[in-house]
């Protein structure tokens, strides 16, 4: 019975001189497992009874050892994990040290676009207007010559507010040219760019809400080829310092004559291509000189002034720069698709 006893106490002595604690949570662990109000060695003293009286002693001296062991192996890990943490906590930092790298992130395709096109023109005197997304029908349409009867309406399906037919969702940034014409006295010279939208059928090549920007300039004078230089300068700082353009008869509302404007294809330097499909010329933006009824319409006198206004989707001109087919990937945010436009600018 008395070796039993003396087994544990042996035993338990070992596991003393063995245990290293690493933490404050593993010192803790190891203080009350033997130094506690209820620590391990204390039901060994009520054992004493139980051992020969030639052993008693010896067995005592046992006890006193393990508990002066583990009071000492606890004040010994005490001081060491004290001392690290005091250094730890005093130890200087690096000011020179390299910083954790911060992951770039990338502007949108339609952002990068709209930005060159609003600086082109900034340097020749346009200044940017910007207005409201919900419109009135005055301004949307009344305003740039498409009254109630005009067929041109039918050229725009357009997304009428609910229980209204006159607050909608302007189709053009040409209500933002009316609006600068009926508040400003020529000369004028903006460039009107932001989001329209249009009942359409979503698609690879539609989509129901996108960018334009719009441009118009009012003054004495104003002629075709003040349009034609200023469109010419556009396409070769856009695409190109060997860009061709070419202007063919079209029709808008608010402008006559109206052109629709070509450029060299940029792609195959007009050699050919899918992009142009294979004609050489790919389609922009429209354009023409202001109607004179137009200018009426905001009160200014159109036999004093004339202007020309042009106009061009974002998306398009996205879509034809970075060789983009589908325009739905430039409103779906894939973090695929806006990483490949990181290092752009």
């Amino acid at each position: 019975m008395s070796s039993e006893i003396f087994g544990k106490a042996n035993k338990l002595l070992e596991e003393i001189k063995a245990n290293l604690p690493k933490s404050k949570e593993e010192l803790e662990a190891f203080r009350i497992r033997f130094l506690g109000t209820k620590n391990i060695i204390r039901p060994l003293f009520s054992e004493i009874k139980n051992i020969e009286n030639t052993r008693k002693k010896e067995f005592g001296q046992l006890l006193n050892q393990l508990k002066s062991n583990a009071e000492s192996k606890f004040n010994e890990l005490k001081a060491g994990l004290e001392a690290a943490t005091e250094s730890q906590e005093g130890e200087e930092l690096d000011l020179f040290a390299p910083a954790e790298p911060i992951a770039l992130g990338s502007r949108h395709p339609i952002s990068i676009t709209l930005n060159k096109i609003v600086d082109i023109f900034a340097r020749i005197g346009f200044t940017v207007a910007e207005e409201r997304e919900i419109e009135d029908d005055w301004h949307n349409f009344t305003a740039m010559n498409t009254p109630e009867d005009h067929p041109a309406r039918d050229m725009q399906d357009t997304f009428y507010l609910k229980n209204s037919t006159e607050m909608l969702l302007r189709t053009h940034t040409s209500s933002v040219q009316a609006r600068v014409m009926t508040s400003v006295r020529p000369p004028i010279r903006i460039i009107a760019p932001g989001r329209v939208y249009r009942n359409e059928t979503i698609s690879a090549r539609a989509h129901c809400q996108f960018h334009q920007v719009e441009g118009l300039y009012v003054d004495e004078n104003v002629s075709f080829a003040d349009l034609k230089q200023t469109l010419t300068y556009f396409a070769k700082e856009l695409y190109g310092p060997n860009t061709k353009i070419r202007l063919r008869p079209s029709f808008f509302p608010f402008t006559e004559p109206s052109a629709e404007m070509d450029v060299s294809c940029f792609i195959c330097d007009a050699e050919g291509c899918n992009v142009c499909k294979y004609t050489g010329w790919v389609e922009v933006l429209g354009c023409g000189m202001i109607d004179p009824a137009v200018l009426e319409n905001c009160g200014i006198d159109s036999t004093k002034y004339t202007g020309f206004a042009f106009g061009m989707g974002i998306e398009r001109q996205a879509m034809m720069k970075y060789r983009i087919n589908d325009i739905r990937l430039l409103f779906e945010n894939d973090a695929r698709f806006l990483k490949q436009f990181t290092s752009a600018i």
